[in-house]
């Protein structure tokens, strides 16, 4: 399983309810599915970051009743949350082509 570096979880969370509103247990699953159970999120680490990123307005929360007829509460994400997300993975996107600039790097090539 990997690390997730620090910072990525808001990332990993905002991309997961983009796809739909999903309450606290779905968005843990989603991610799992997502990446092939490559990244597992631990709930002690998620429920804060829901609450932290629905008291910066980039999710909103509301509560519903999930598939097994459970109360949940499920989170959607904000105009302003989408605006995060597209400013995220830009960020991440430009990262990831800079880490594997310098790991393909040869003597040759300096």
């Amino acid at each position: 399983m990997a690390q997730l570096l620090p910072g990525t979880l808001d990332l990993l969370i905002l991309k997961a309810v983009s796809l739909e509103p999903q309450h606290g247990y779905g968005i843990l699953v989603r991610i799992g599915q997502i990446s092939a159970g490559a990244l597992r999120i631990e709930q002690g680490a998620l429920y804060p970051a829901l609450y932290r990123l629905v008291r910066r307005g980039w999710l909103t929360a509301r509560w519903g009743v999930s598939d097994n007829n459970q109360r949940a509460k499920f989170y959607a994400l904000t105009a302003t949350g989408r605006k995060r997300l597209r400013e995220e993975t830009a960020d991440w996107e430009q990262l990831v082509e800079a880490m594997g600039a310098v790991l393909r790097a040869s003597r040759e090539e300096l």
